[in-house]
């Protein structure tokens, strides 16, 4: 989990970096198709079959995780990368509370506290940005986290199902690359030069890397432990901003952070 937090760190480098070039339906179009011809490539030769009975599990999941990708990559463009990455990881939070309206299940004292101080860490994070050009950045950016949220909710259907990981990746990636030629039809492509080509490949292999790490972790090991882990990504993506961008810290910005963090960690102890 500690080497996907790294490449999710990275990739949300190549995404700022690729926003330059591409607008963000193609980045997580480039992003996604790598992922399909690298698993689906990997499958091929594991001779696994790509049938499946949960097919509209996996479409639900695949549209609503892609409209997901669509505002993260959005807000990472928008806003620094510590506060698109730290919006996106208030899915825990959304998760939790989906659980309670749509599955009708109880949250303990804990997580409740962790809501609670949760959606003071998005208020605290957001203030400087709604009084700025960015506010629609930062809003899309909750709603990045609120669909992944969801997301997850079907991810944890197909898991009980019995779903093989690869293939809970492999059609996320399919669907994704799939919507990404649908809106795409809509705009203009971006020329892929000499000179951006790499942005696009660096983003495909970290993003690919990431997520095979993560599903490796959720696998082998202890699945609360992962869970917490997975934050390294907002203190690694932190850490990027400043270095490459000289994204300000503030006070108030770090308890934020910190506020959100700790509550997805209290929200996923159920």
């Amino acid at each position: 989990m500690v080497v996907a937090a790294v490449f999710f760190g990275l990739m949300g480098v190549f995404v700022k970096l690729g926003a330059e070039y591409f607008s963000s339906t193609e980045l997580v179009f480039w992003r996604t198709l790598v992922g399909v011809v690298t698993l689906g490539a990997a499958a091929l030769w594991r001779r696994e079959r790509f049938s499946t009975p949960l097919l509209r599990y996996h479409v639900q999941r695949g549209l609503i995780g892609y409209a997901s990708l669509l505002l993260y990559f959005y807000a990472i463009a928008h806003l620094p990368l510590s506060t698109a990455v730290t919006l996106n990881y208030t899915s825990p939070m959304f998760l939790a509370l989906l659980s309670v309206a749509l599955l009708r299940e109880r949250l303990p004292k804990q997580a409740l506290a962790g809501l609670a101080l949760g959606f003071v860490g998005v208020v605290l994070l957001l203030r400087p940005t709604l009084s700025s050009e960015a506010w629609v950045a930062g809003l899309l950016g909750v709603g990045s986290g609120l669909l992944a949220g969801w997301s997850y909710l079907h991810v944890r259907e197909l898991g009980r199902q019995g779903e093989p990981e690869w293939k809970v990746v492999f059609y996320f990636a399919l669907i994704s690359t799939l919507g990404g030629l649908l809106l795409m039809l809509f705009e203009t492509w971006h020329p892929v030069t000499l000179e951006n080509a790499w942005l696009l490949l660096g983003l495909g292999a970290t993003a690919t890397i990431a997520q095979l790490a993560m599903t490796r972790a959720y696998k082998v090991g202890r699945k609360l432990l992962a869970a917490n882990l997975s934050y390294l990504t907002v203190v690694f993506s932190t850490l990027l901003g400043v270095g490459l961008w000289g994204d300000p810290l503030s006070a108030a910005g770090l308890a934020a952070m910190g506020l959100i963090i700790v509550s997805g960690m209290l929200a996923s102890r159920r």
